[in-house]
């Protein structure tokens, strides 16, 4: 679904655009409704744009009180935030803290931040917006509607490896390196990554380019929501080059896999694999012992009360794993962003684990897993691995223990 949601909006991108395309994509007149804005999300938008015109005189004589600058309307499909950066209420960031200046242990950066070097050229900026299949949600079309400026849409499904039945496993190296050259990153770029929830799905790329040797790398903490409610612009349109370029990664990877020479490098990517743990790692633990396992699936999961969402597989957990449940907001504050470092390691040590010895992560499907990877850099645990099958691919597996506490 995800492959011919991009596929299409590659098509319809340039169609628009006027590039010039093989005779199999569609018509620009014959866009398909799954492609670009559904027409009742595209009239909520127009109906949201036009109702912001009303008030807008009184709203722009206060943001000139609090001192900040009107936003207009921004095209057919814009949509401006109510103040940018002006704003009194915004960090002004000096020069001297742009992205070359990032501390590389310090794993998130503010909205503040961000807007202030949002045109610094090494800084490039990824949606990389995933939900869970219950949730219904398409980051795709979410993009569409709403981004930070300039962002391009990095596909977690989709950048995966093709020879592994679960789901958006970490590629290999030849093809993480092939898909992020498609998206014209840059070794010498600094990447900050964000997604639609406040702090989920990003927290899994910041992990793909570190477990790839890209260390200039940071989460925008909170978010787009958080993005959103300092008052910054984000760019809507039916389509972009950033969805062409999201294609084309899709594409490079399975150029990859198929064995098909890949032309355009300009990312090199060298696998860091003490980041990164199998499940025979995970098997060996169990009796050495030599990393506490952290689980961050919600609590009735992990004990085995409640049934797995995924079918085929057990309930339970990994024995002698710990849980700290990233549902229950055990590393986030209300807004969606990471706890300071006291109340982290306060959460962390409640639960019985051991800031000086080695952690290993896990969660469902190696999303969460890097939340909590996120958090511990933020202790100054900057080795932690992530289990990548996680629990998807522990409890379907027919030889290996489970545990549970019901």
């Amino acid at each position: 679904m995800a492959a011919s949601l991009l596929s299409r909006a590659a098509a319809a991108a340039a169609a628009l655009r006027g590039a010039a395309r093989p005779s199999h994509l569609l018509h620009p007149r014959a866009f398909p409704k799954e492609t670009l804005l559904p027409p009742l999300l595209l009239l909520l938008t127009t109906a949201t744009l036009l109702a912001g015109r009303v008030g807008w005189a009184a709203r722009a004589a206060e943001d000139a009180r609090l001192g900040c600058r009107a936003a207009p309307l921004v095209g057919a499909f814009g949509i401006a935030a109510r103040c940018n950066a002006t704003s009194s209420s915004s960090t002004a960031v000096p020069e001297a803290s742009g992205v070359h200046a990032l501390p590389r242990t310090e794993p998130v950066v503010s909205a503040e931040w961000l807007h202030a070097n949002l045109k610094d050229p090494d800084v490039k900026v990824l949606d990389a917006s995933w939900y869970m299949p219950a949730e219904q949600r398409n980051p795709l079309q979410e993009y569409q509607v709403a981004h930070i400026p300039g962002a391009l849409f990095f596909d977690v499904d989709g950048i995966s490896d093709r020879t592994s039945s679960l789901p958006h496993m970490l590629p290999s190296e030849k093809a993480f390196a092939a898909a992020v050259s498609a998206l014209g990153i840059y070794n010498k770029d600094g990447i900050v990554v964000y997604d639609g929830k406040g702090l989920f799905s990003a927290a899994r790329v910041w992990w793909m380019f570190r477990v790839f040797g890209h260390d200039k790398v940071w989460v925008l903490d909170g978010g787009l929501p958080q993005w959103r409610a300092a008052g910054y612009d984000v760019e809507s349109s039916a389509s972009s080059d950033a969805i062409l370029n999201a294609s084309a990664a899709r594409e490079a990877i399975d150029d990859v896999y198929q064995g098909k020479s890949v032309l355009h490098w300009i990312f090199e990517a060298k696998l860091q694999p003490h980041l990164l743990w199998s499940l025979d790692q995970v098997k060996e633990n169990i009796n050495t012992q030599t990393h506490q396992l952290i689980d961050a699936r919600s609590k009735p999961r992990f004990d085995g009360a409640v049934p797995e969402p995924r079918k085929g597989i057990r309930s339970g957990h990994v024995p002698g794993s710990k849980c700290i449940p990233f549902p229950q907001l055990e590393v986030l504050d209300s807004s969606q962003k990471l706890l300071p470092p006291d109340e982290l390691r306060k959460r962390f040590e409640q639960e019985g684990i051991s800031l000086e010895k080695p952690v290993v992560t896990s969660c469902g499907t190696g999303v969460t897993a890097c939340v909590l990877a996120l958090a511990l850099q933020r202790l100054g645990k900057t080795d932690v691995p992530v289990y990548d099958g996680s629990w998807t691919e522990w409890g379907a597996h027919p030889d290996t223990p489970v545990a549970t506490t019901v």
